[in-house]
């Protein structure tokens, strides 16, 4: 049953499966997706004129704006 050529045909389809799987198959580096940077704030907070408090927020830790009160007339005119 040990046929030669069998033997043969095997191993060379064998070597060639296997070193297409080597070439085509991607790398680990492409499938790990890169995570943006995580930022962390300090805990601040900032006094707004209608006397509440805003902290930090955002990728460049920035106060968030304060709360404009109710009726307040902006600089444009509109409010």
């Amino acid at each position: 049953m040990s046929n030669p050529k069998f033997i043969g045909a095997f191993s060379i389809i064998a070597i060639v499966l296997g070193i297409g799987l080597y070439i085509f198959t991607p790398s680990p580096e492409e499938h790990i997706k890169e995570e943006p940077e995580q930022v962390s704030c300090t805990q601040e907070a900032m006094l707004c004129p209608d006397g509440s408090y805003v902290g930090r927020t955002g990728p460049d830790c920035e106060f968030a704006v304060c709360p404009i009160p109710e009726g307040t007339l902006m600089e444009d005119g509109t409010r």
